[in-house]
């Protein structure tokens, strides 16, 4: 048998090796494909994506290089378990040998995606099930997809991250004792909320459970299972009821939510409790500070927190992973991006003086959805002249008067990704010198900014930097003096621009706060760039002709690999020619 050299040692596994299988793999420094063969693997095949190398361990010979795809990946490895049908159960990333354990799923590198192909999907209820699915929109969804453009092996990838991450952060919290305990991770849905006597809220999903399960129905959980028993998550959700189906709408039932997730395991929500009460001697990573639902929270959550099991806190290892992207959810973004482009486009088209907030509002809104919105990711900013300096202005309902510019800051939701774009323009079409000066000024420190968005440079780096171009641009325009030092300058400049330079972006538009802004970027992150100038009708220190104008320019970043980065927003008109070129086609 042919000795492949691997870089690093293959860290692919075959699913119920023995502990003294994986010691005679471990003392192989190169384990051969005779190696590993021996133990139940029948063939290791080499793959190239882009001249990386990728593994992939089969069933079968006649299903080698089939089933996986990398795209934009280090080396990994992908491991099919031995079911009835052979199907892609996770990638891994390649580990040296010390980090290897028997029994698990090593997932850690997360700007993964890994599509099936030729393989037959559990079939999917010939019926709505409170969610789009293949039967009911194939137009939005294909085969093997759980949500539109996410498989049920991104899913199931994600799931195996968290559990990979739990597992190593209770190595480093907890020690030997740690890796010895079960650990448990427990999500819940939100619920449904009302403003009233019945009349609800529209629903909006805890991020959190949505990542990690594709479900969009409420009063919902997942537990999921790390070390022991691996590879096993089990989703609750509303049992199937005719009465209150006739009032609220469909429901997926145990069946449809199995179908659509691919998880095997699936149980009604009041059975929650019972499963939860069984768990002895575990390790619960959960989030009960401020329950995503109060509810399941005191009914099933709450008795087995007050037996006083060890418990850390879930949300910062989920958000670490939402954080950087698999190419899957970059193409969401870019259609949320793109969707969110050709609305201010024509809005734009639509200003002209004396028009009314609640008019662009309303043409915002509309145009979103009419390119495949589902909606608006926020209720957006509307600010026509001076209350374009109020910075969370969402009355949006006075008139904006002929020569007065309008700051419109807004976004959609495509299905679970968001958009978040701010563009300021004059609503009768042309930019006035003074206008100009300013949003000119933005502009040249908006794409300095831009410039910077790469690995390894953090957000509050970007924000140091956004301040001191901002302090020299005041000193230009004359809004502070020339004989101004560079300190000072940057203090004018947190007063004229009071708000950070941007934010995370994903599920939600201010998203993963539990990452801090001072770590270092990475490829497949999200992010804004918002820098801004606002000048209050009131500064008398200020030249008279700048004051009242308020003018931000935001655009959606993806960092890539090495060079530029992906601007998800890039077609949203934004030099001066382009806005009044817009602005024009009315």
């Amino acid at each position: 048998m042919r000795r492949i050299n691997f870089y690093p040692p293959i860290a692919a596994k075959w699913a119920g090796l023995s502990t003294s299988a994986w010691e005679e793999l471990l003392r192989a420094p190169n384990p051969t494909i005779q190696d590993i063969s021996k133990h139940g693997v029948i063939e290791l095949t080499r793959l190239t994506d882009n001249q990386r190398d990728a593994f992939v361990v089969c069933e079968d010979s006649n299903s080698v290089g089939r089933h996986v795809v990398t795209e934009r990946c280090p080396p990994v490895a992908a491991a099919m378990l031995p079911l009835s049908s052979t199907l892609v159960r996770s990638a891994v990333k390649l580990l040296p040998p010390r980090n290897w354990r028997p029994g698990r799923f090593w997932c850690l590198y997360r700007n993964v995606s890994v599509k099936l192909g030729g393989l037959k999907p559990r079939t999917v209820p010939p019926r709505y099930l409170g969610q789009p699915s293949p039967f009911t929109h194939p137009h939005l969804i294909k085969h093997g997809e759980v949500t539109p453009g996410l498989s049920q092996t991104e899913y199931e990838l994600r799931r195996h991250r968290l559990t990979s991450l739990i597992e190593a952060q209770s190595d480093r919290l907890l020690g030997p004792s740690g890796s010895s305990s079960t650990h448990v991770a427990i999500v819940l849905s939100h619920p449904t909320r009302y403003m009233t006597n019945d009349i609800p809220y529209p629903f909006h999903q805890n991020q959190d459970f949505l990542y990690l399960s594709g479900i969009l129905e409420p009063d919902s959980a997942l537990v999921l299972y790390g070390k022991g028993r691996p590879d096993q998550a089990i989703l609750f959700v509303p049992r199937r009821d005719p009465g209150r189906e006739l009032w609220d709408g469909p429901r997926s039932g145990k069946d449809g939510a199995a179908a659509l997730t691919g998880i095997e395991r699936v149980h009604c929500t009041e059975e929650l409790g019972v499963v939860l009460k069984s768990l002895k001697g575990t390790v619960l990573w959960y989030d009960g500070s401020q329950p995503a639902h109060p509810h399941l929270h005191q009914a099933h959550v709450g008795p087995v927190l007050e037996a006083g099991p060890m418990l850390h806190s879930l949300r910062p290892l989920t958000h670490s992973l939402r954080a950087v992207k698999s190419s899957a959810e970059v193409a969401l973004m870019q259609e949320a991006g793109r969707i969110t482009a050709q609305a201010f486009r024509r809005t734009m088209g639509l200003s002209q003086g004396d028009v009314d907030e609640a008019v662009l509002f309303a043409k915002f809104d509309f145009e979103n959805r009419l390119h495949g919105a589902n909606f608006l990711a926020y209720p957006p900013v509307v600010a026509g002249g001076n209350r374009a300096n109020t910075l969370h202005y969402i009355n949006n309902n006075q008139i904006i008067k002929d020569g007065e510019m309008v700051l419109l800051d807004g976004g959609c939701e495509y299905f679970g990704y968001v958009s978040d774009v701010t563009r300021t323009w004059p609503v009768n079409g042309k930019f006035s010198p003074a206008q100009a000066e300013v949003y000119e000024a933005v502009l040249e420190v908006q794409r300095s900014c831009l410039s910077l968005c790469s690995p390894g440079v953090s957000l509050d780096h970007i924000y140091s930097t956004m301040l001191a171009l901002l302090g020299r641009q005041l000193r230009r325009l004359g809004v502070v003096k020339a004989s101004t030092s560079d300190a000072d300058a940057v203090k004018a400049a947190r007063r004229f621009c009071p708000h950070h330079v941007g934010h995370y972006l994903g599920m939600d538009v201010h998203d993963t706060p539990e990452l801090s802004r001072s770590q270092p970027l990475q490829p497949g992150m999200a992010i804004t760039i918002e820098p801004g100038l606002y000048i209050c009708e009131d500064n008398d220190q200020v030249p008279e002709r700048f004051r009242g104008l308020g003018v931000r320019i935001e655009d959606d970043v993806v960092i890539g690999d090495k060079g530029s980065p992906l601007i998800l927003s890039r077609d949203a008109p934004k030099t001066i020619a382009d806005v009044e070129k817009a602005c024009a086609r009315r």
